[in-house]
């Protein structure tokens, strides 16, 4: 596969200054990158490897570089959103898709698919009154359950598990391991046991989701679990039942929403940071890593802590807890001082 000088222009959206005859064959990382590869300079510390790259072509942003005689500077508004275009482009998943149900496959009767517009991959099992959309590829191992509806082109990696009656936009994609629609952690306490309390919901993806390896998203008491459309979960996030996502928000490594919690657009969740039950939060807001919202967050902002606090606030506590050591020599120097001075 090959990109010539004017399509790579017209894919990442702007017109050429010059012309050229140059074709490229792949991408790379400024240290990595060949004559006929494309590379990024996606953050200007790293300027030395861009002035001793042997990349053929780098996106840069706009400024002033320093680059080998035989490289070509392309200038972007956002060197990191243009190369993940080309990424879709070497690495796009229609060279990879094969439409058909392999023999190791098992494919109910009742489950509405066109082989010829899908690809099931062997080990996958797809249940009684499962739908699938066309230019979706279900991975080897994967389970989608009994009366799934999955949409148009996406991609479930090996191993991922869709249980039963939930439902997939068009364009998602779960990564190795992850589960969507597993019982939400719900228990009564009767007579000294905890009895299960039934889970009869389901999870509902909306399109252009993404969820990261060995992901959960539970399903809902009742009702659903909704993941708002673009939003993307890393690998090893825990969303409980009846959480709702709005749209675009990033759910970042080992985060955690407990059940019946309420995103709005474009909020991020960092690694490691919690959000309690019943809980709402406001449009984008960000939680930073390692912290608990413990309260519903009415106003927009950054906030940190345990429990999570407007940051600024955070950030001059954090700064006066590091001054006390000094502050305590201080005052041991003051004491000794007043001792001299009063004979005490």
């Amino acid at each position: 596969m090959s990109l010539g000088w004017q399509q790579l222009h017209t894919l990442i959206g702007i017109e050429p200054t010059e012309s050229s005859e140059s074709v490229y064959t792949g991408i790379g990382s400024l240290n990595d990158a060949g004559p006929e590869d494309v590379s990024f300079l996606g953050n200007t510390r790293y300027q030395p490897q861009l002035a001793e790259t042997k990349a053929g072509v780098v996106l840069v942003p706009v400024g002033e570089f320093v680059v080998p005689d035989d490289c070509r500077l392309i200038t972007v508004a956002n060197p990191s959103a243009s190369f993940s275009k080309l990424i879709a482009f070497f690495q796009s998943k229609a060279s990879s898709f094969i439409p058909g149900v392999s023999l190791g496959a098992h494919v109910a009767e009742s489950a509405a698919l066109d082989p010829r517009l899908v690809q099931v991959s062997p080990g996958a099992v797809i249940e009684a009154g499962a739908q699938i959309g066309r230019g979706t590829i279900i991975g080897a191992g994967c389970l989608v359950g009994r009366d799934v509806k999955i949409g148009e082109d996406c991609l479930l990696h090996p191993g991922s598990i869709v249980r039963e009656r939930c439902s997939l936009g068009n364009r998602v994609i779960l990564q190795p391991g992850c589960v969507i629609g597993s019982d939400g952690y719900g228990f009564e306490l009767v007579n000294g046991r905890h009895q299960k309390v039934a889970q009869v919901g389901i999870v509902e993806i909306q399109d252009d989701v993404e969820v990261g390896a060995n992901s959960c998203i539970d399903r809902a008491r009742f009702g659903k679990t909704i993941i708002g459309e673009g939003t993307k979960i890393d690998n090893l996030v825990q969303v409980a039942h009846n959480v709702r996502t709005g749209k675009h928000c990033l759910l970042v490594a080992q985060c955690g929403l407990a059940g019946s919690s309420s995103l709005g657009n474009y909020v991020t969740m960092a690694a490691q940071s919690g959000l309690a039950g019943h809980l709402e939060v406001a449009d984008e807001t960000v939680i930073s890593a390692k912290s608990a919202l413990m309260k519903s967050v009415t106003k927009p902002g950054v906030y940190m802590g345990m429990p999570a606090r407007p940051m600024a606030g955070e950030q001059r506590k954090m700064a006066a807890i590091a001054r006390l050591p000094k502050l305590r020599e201080e005052l041991q120097e003051l004491k000794k001082k007043l001792e001299e001075l009063t004979g005490e």
